[in-house]
């Protein structure tokens, strides 16, 4: 690839602060040069694109993981012609068994090696297994500000049980393949409706239907208003409200979720002043 003379190489599931520390290092020619180990569930393939504004080439682990150091260099530089620089994390390994490390980088490549250090948020240092740890244990609210941004999943709109509309409060459902699921509840959220630019206020419901039918769902109810016609959506989490819970009859999750949605409307209302 001609004209890119900066490149930063990593995972980058997540794109959280950590990750953006790096890309700050790129300047105006550079690029994102992901290495899929296959265990980004996160911001999967190219969901990582709406996270930064630089070109973001992919390469697979299995593809380059039998190349030495100097081959992984070569490889590189073949690749990206006009090379000038290198962005890496401090703890960035490469090369077969990833026995190599920034400082053979840097003795390998004849330009610019830059290393960031570490990254640290109040005192906790930025990793994606440690925000994967808190969206699993329903904090949202400390995921994404490790993050930088909102967590989101996207997914096509399927058809629900059907008695939403009827019984309940009208939701959207989706099937979010290959995302990290957070932990089963309720959840103040916005919505984007395919590829709209406006967020809807809402509500969001992840986990087992415990009090009708027991299947899996992850569903959002829209605070401003039902959208009909919908084939994507994707659900930005803000706070997590309430655990998954089993109600008695539909009356009483009627009023729960009459109480989900108020806090919700508050929290989003205090947001947006």
């Amino acid at each position: 690839m001609k004209n890119i003379k900066a490149i930063a190489i990593g995972g980058f599931d997540g794109m959280h602060i950590g990750h953006q520390a790096l890309f700050n290092e790129l300047g105006n020619s550079g690029a994102i040069v992901v290495i899929e180990t296959g265990y980004a569930n996160m911001t999967p393939k190219k969901h990582r694109e709406r996270f930064t504004d630089y070109p973001v080439f992919y390469l697979e682990l299995d593809d380059i993981r039998h190349l030495n150091g100097k081959e992984f260099v070569h490889f590189l530089q073949a690749n990206f012609t006009d090379l000038e620089k290198i962005v890496v994390g401090y703890d960035f390994h490469f090369g077969k068994d990833r026995c190599y490390s920034y400082a053979d980088l840097r003795d390998m490549f004849s330009g610019e090696v830059v290393v960031v250090d570490e990254v640290m948020h109040k005192d906790d240092s930025v990793h994606s297994h440690k925000i994967r740890a808190k969206l699993q244990a329903g904090d949202i609210k400390g995921a994404n500000e490790f993050l930088g941004h909102n967590y989101t999943i996207e997914g096509r709109v399927i058809k629900g049980q059907g008695i939403g509309k009827k019984e309940l409060v009208a939701t959207i459902n989706i099937e979010a393949d290959d995302f990290l699921i957070p932990k089963e509840g309720v959840y103040t959220t916005l919505t984007r409706i395919d590829r709209e630019e406006h967020l809807h206020p809402s509500v969001s419901f992840v986990g087992h239907r415990v009090s009708t039918d027991g299947s899996f769902s992850i569903e959002s109810h829209l605070l401003d208003g039902e959208v009909v016609c919908v084939s994507k959506a994707d659900i930005h989490f803000v706070s997590f409200i309430r655990e998954n819970e089993k109600f008695d009859s539909l009356e009483s999750l009627k009023k729960a979720i009459k109480k989900d949605i108020a806090k919700a409307s508050k929290e989003l209302k205090f947001l947006q002043l």
